[in-house]
């Protein structure tokens, strides 16, 4: 299902001090063109250069802990998570930060200042869609009694366990379908946690310059340390927060339930990375990607049904993904097991009948040409095929896209050329021809 992107209004500024190094550092956030993606740029380096967040610039041999590290060339960025994972609770894809230092402001250790920051200069819908990565097959990833195993699902849930030996801080477990207002409301506030023998470790180390009680929680066997907590199981909310902010590096949301335990940066990124091969894998195999053409958009399934005038059963179009009205489009037909037709063809071994793949063409095709103002206030009648091939199975899981192209459009007919595929392989084809008709022919 498509969303739409979203950047900011207008740009702000938010100083503070890195949690890990101690440096101050300021940073100017600036609304961002369609399709650029989530970028900072090092403003005090010489070159300036911009890192792009992805899992390519991910940098895993850091010197700091506990915070995940992207960078390009000799520019890094430290603890970004708390800031993409306020990206992510307010759905922004595309957005500028510069940023004066090696690390972003801890603030308070949580994404609740970000959140209110980003709110502030306001959140504005682009006219460009963003596709969220729905999980297709499950991954698991992990390590020393720490993991993290993820579900195909049609939204983000996280179930989470956090289990310390500790006598405070006992096990907690933390699950939520998570969309912005939870978000917002029960993940942002949290604040970032470590044992208190594990900050007199880091302190030693020479990190952790920029920690202080308002912005860690640090945690001793009676409790919390010169703080009060924000919820009863703060701790865990937190690393939800994290692992939001981590996975977020894929530079598009993903649908899925997860199921963590103990996980920390490391283990996310390992899931990450696994995702983002799993993206690429079926990107190639079964989707097509949405080129911005001028004029051109997405037409779902609430507009279909105004242009055309199938209904279920016989609607064979979800979405029309390109689309140069009169001239050129690409359609998308999911098939499922649960399709009507799957009862009698075949009971014992479901395959698409063959016909029905040209009528998708052909309903895609009448998208195509209905669309064109000229023949407002008509209908399409499918006249005649030829040149009709069937070359591979179709069966359910499939992904149909339709690739359909007017050859040559008169006042009465109009001839189509159409091809349909699942991933690199051609399924059907047929050129077709349309006669046109008064809408009123269907009153």
């Amino acid at each position: 299902m498509k969303e739409s992107q979203k950047t900011i209004e207008k740009e702000f500024v938010l100083s503070g001090v890195g949690l890990h190094t101690g440096d101050k550092v300021n940073i100017r956030c600036k609304p961002a063109e369609l399709d650029s993606g989530i970028n900072f740029i090092r403003v005090d380096l010489n070159h300036k250069p911009q890192i792009k967040a992805n899992p390519e610039n991910i940098i895993f041999n850091e010197p700091l802990p506990r915070c995940t590290t992207i960078g390009k060339d000799d520019g890094v960025i430290h603890t970004v998570e708390h800031f993409m994972s306020a990206l992510f609770g307010l759905g922004i894809t595309n957005i500028m930060v510069e940023i004066d230092g090696r690390e972003l402001p801890g603030l308070d250790g949580s994404g609740k200042e970000y959140v209110e920051a980003l709110k502030k200069a306001g959140v504005k819908e682009q006219d460009g869609a963003v596709y969220p990565f729905e999980l297709i097959e499950p991954i698991g990833v992990e390590n020393n009694g720490s993991s993290i195993y993820m579900f195909p699902a049609k939204e983000l849930k996280i179930s989470y366990t956090l289990d310390y030996n500790h006598s405070f801080l006992k096990s907690q477990f933390f699950s939520s379908v998570i969309d912005s207002e939870v978000y917002q409301k029960q993940i942002a506030p949290c604040r970032t946690f470590c044992l208190e023998s594990e900050a007199n470790e880091l302190k030693s180390k020479g990190l952790g310059k920029g920690a202080n009680f308002s912005n860690t929680l640090v945690i001793t066997e009676n409790g919390v340390k010169e703080n009060q907590m924000r919820f009863d199981d703060e701790f865990v909310r937190h690393k939800v927060l994290d692992f939001i902010g981590d996975l977020y590096l894929l530079g598009v949301p993903i649908r899925g339930h997860v199921f963590a335990v103990k996980s920390g940066h490391v283990l996310n990124i390992q899931l990450l990375k696994k995702i983002a091969k799993q993206l690429e894998k079926y990107k190639k195999k079964t989707t097509v990607e949405v080129v911005n053409i001028s004029g051109n958009r997405v037409i779902g399934h609430d507009e279909i049904i105004k242009i055309l005038p199938h209904r279920y059963p016989f609607l064979l179009v979800d979405k029309v993904i390109e689309l140069e009205k009169g001239k050129r489009a690409i359609g998308i037909k999911n098939v499922t097991i649960n399709e009507s037709f799957f009862q009698g063809h075949f009971p014992t071994r479901a395959v698409m009948p063959g016909v029905l793949m040209v009528e998708a063409m052909a309903q895609t095709a009448g998208v195509v040409v209905l669309t064109n103002e000229i023949h407002k206030g008509k209908v399409a009648f499918f006249m005649a095929a030829d040149k009709v091939k069937f070359r591979k199975v179709v069966t359910p899981g499939d992904q149909l896209v339709m690739e359909v192209e007017v050859v040559r459009d008169r006042s009465r007919t109009v001839q189509v050329k159409a091809q349909t595929k699942v991933g690199h392989d051609i399924v059907a084809e047929a050129d077709m021809v349309f006669s046109y008709a008064g809408a009123e022919y269907l009153d």
